[in-house]
């Protein structure tokens, strides 16, 4: 295995580095931005530790619970930043500030919704599924249901999930490194898809919760430290930072107050349930449960993981009401020096430029590096979930009825690795020019309608029957594709039609109550002696999920 690894090691190694090369010949495709060297030495550092801790790990995962969770042997510490490295992404930092600068306190409402749904998952979810669970979310739902029906259709889900957050994610890193690095779109996207096929192929769930754990620390110093720079032009008071940020913006004292983008409470509603609910059922969160040697662990993980979650969401905030002030009133950061025109790299550049203004081009680089190591951090946990979805689920457990061999595993699992990432690649290639804002609504409206109700009843409702769960799940998954498809967000924007015929971007109003209502009726009208066992293994269920007693065990390292 070294020398495999150290093949793909070296290859990933000269991409990084022919990417930066051959950034000079191409600057021509991104003019507005000068090459940035600090940013790329940063995140050539940033590569090099990631891919030493890869080759570390790869010696350490002897066996397929290694490679799938670490043998259970994370810390609930190490699992809480993990799980926060995990969550807080490139796009909340660039995205939810720039909305914070645009719109105010319509920003705030998706950094809420956000994090409310971590103490969901605090009290609901993490000792009922470390308890029931050992690599993923179908372990937990087909528990005391069928095992072949079940397991298809929650793997699909989460591979539905996967490769639309993947895509999402992908396009991100060739934007923002053209952006921020002046480099090539498509080499960037190559570079973060090969980085993390090797992440997850030789290092699987150690590998992945390190460069996690990397990457959470250096986005939470990164924040707080551009935080604490944007607070002192403002002399550490918030009342006069949030004074001269009313005084600022062209929309005055509206700013505090929801507005544009949440005019219609019912769309707020829709949004909200979309994203808490979309979050409890994302599978590269919840598999980082299995990761931890008890329930104990478990709720401690999550609790960990909401206040560095929520602490970088104030940050955020901070962020964007200083750079409303700071960037807002600085013609330079503007195309052609015109206030209130064009910001120069697009409109996610707010808290970029609120970097340069405050620390210069080194902050700049730092900011820019973790950006990217976000990124690369996020598509490792989906790579892992997708990987983990194919060769444990479909292959072992539908296909070889649980008896398949710990090499051919292995082997699968590599396959789906590379080629997952290879997937990921081709379509952020070919999604570059595209619209892909509806693939978020899509991405958290199936999580929300399929992976949620499935997993939330067949821990809570003793009811639930195998014909009820697939019932439930198809329609969710049917009725939340269709709703984003008719959304303003595809409907209008992508298809051109001059009005949405679902009048909510977020479909989870809608589908999520589908899903219930079709997973209730299929159960309760289900009869059959089936179902009958599946109803009775519950109470079995309840003292596993409650007391542990019989869950897996981490392995001694």
């Amino acid at each position: 295995m070294k020398p495999l690894l150290r093949y793909l090691i070296v290859p990933a190694l000269l991409s990084a580095a022919a990417t930066c090369a051959s950034a000079a010949d191409t600057l021509q495709a991104v003019e507005k931005q000068p090459l940035n060297i600090t940013a790329i030495a940063m995140f050539l550092v940033f590569v090099l530790t990631t891919l030493g801790i890869t080759y570390w790990a790869a010696n350490k995962t002897k066996s397929m619970d290694d490679f799938y969770n670490a043998g259970g042997g994370i810390t609930g510490f190490q699992n809480g930043l993990a799980l926060a490295g995990d969550y807080m992404s490139a796009a909340a930092l660039l995205g939810v500030t720039s909305m914070i600068f645009f719109n105010g306190f319509d920003g705030v409402l998706y950094s809420i919704s956000f994090f409310v749904a971590w103490p969901l998952l605090l009290f609901l979810f993490a000792e009922r599924i470390r308890n029931l669970g050992r690599i993923t979310l179908s372990d937990i739902a087909s528990f005391r249901l069928d095992q072949n029906r079940i397991r298809t259709l929650t793997a699909f889900g989460s591979l539905t999930v996967v490769c639309f957050y993947l895509v999402v994610q992908m396009v991100g890193a060739g934007q923002l490194i053209q952006l921020l690095f002046g480099l090539p779109y498509n080499y960037a996207v190559i570079a973060v898809g090969l980085l993390m096929a090797v992440y997850v192929t030789f290092g699987g769930m150690v590998a992945t919760t390190w460069v996690q754990i990397i990457k959470a620390g250096l986005l939470l110093v990164g924040g707080t430290l551009l935080a604490v720079l944007a607070l002192s032009k403002f002399g550490f008071s918030f009342e006069q930072l949030f004074t001269q940020a009313v005084a600022a913006h062209h929309d005055g004292e509206l700013i505090l107050l929801p507005s544009k983008l949440v005019a219609d409470p019912l769309a707020l509603i829709s949004l909200s349930l979309g994203l808490v609910f979309g979050t409890a059922g994302l599978p590269h969160i919840l598999m980082r449960f299995f990761t931890v040697p008890d329930a104990r662990q478990a709720r401690k993980s999550v609790f960990i993981a909401t206040g560095f979650i929520g602490f970088f969401y104030l940050i955020v905030a901070v962020l964007g009401l200083a750079a409303i002030v700071i960037v807002g009133r600085d013609p330079a950061f503007y195309e052609s020096g015109i206030l209130g025109g064009k910001l120069i790299g697009g409109g996610n550049m707010p808290v970029m430029h609120l970097a340069k203004a405050v620390g210069g081009d080194l902050l700049l680089g730092f900011i820019s590096a973790v950006a990217f190591a976000t990124i690369l951090a996020v598509v490792s946990g989906l790579t892992m979930a997708g990987t983990s979805a194919i060769s444990h689920d479909l292959y072992v457990m539908v296909f070889k009825k649980g008896r398949a061999e710990a090499k051919d595993e292995r082997r699968v699992s590599r396959i789906a690795s590379v080629g997952i990432g290879i997937v990921a690649v081709v379509l952020g290639i070919l999604f570059k020019d595209q619209n892909i804002a509806f693939l978020v609504a899509l991405t958290f409206g199936v999580a929300a309608s399929v992976n949620f109700p499935i997993l939330a009843l067949s821990m809570y409702w003793k009811g639930l029957t195998t014909r009820g769960a697939l019932i439930g799940g198809i329609a969710g998954l049917v009725s939340s594709v269709s709703l984003v498809i008719l959304s303003p967000a595809v409907w209008v924007k992508v298809l051109g039609n001059s009005e949405a015929i679902f009048p909510f971007d977020y479909p989870a109003i809608i589908s999520m109550n589908v899903a219930f209502f079709f997973t209730w009726l299929g159960s309760v009208t289900d009869r059959s002696s089936e179902a009958v066992l599946e109803r009775e293994r519950f109470d079995d269920q309840l003292i596993r999920a409650q007391t542990g007693l019989g869950a897996s065990q981490a392995v001694s390292h």
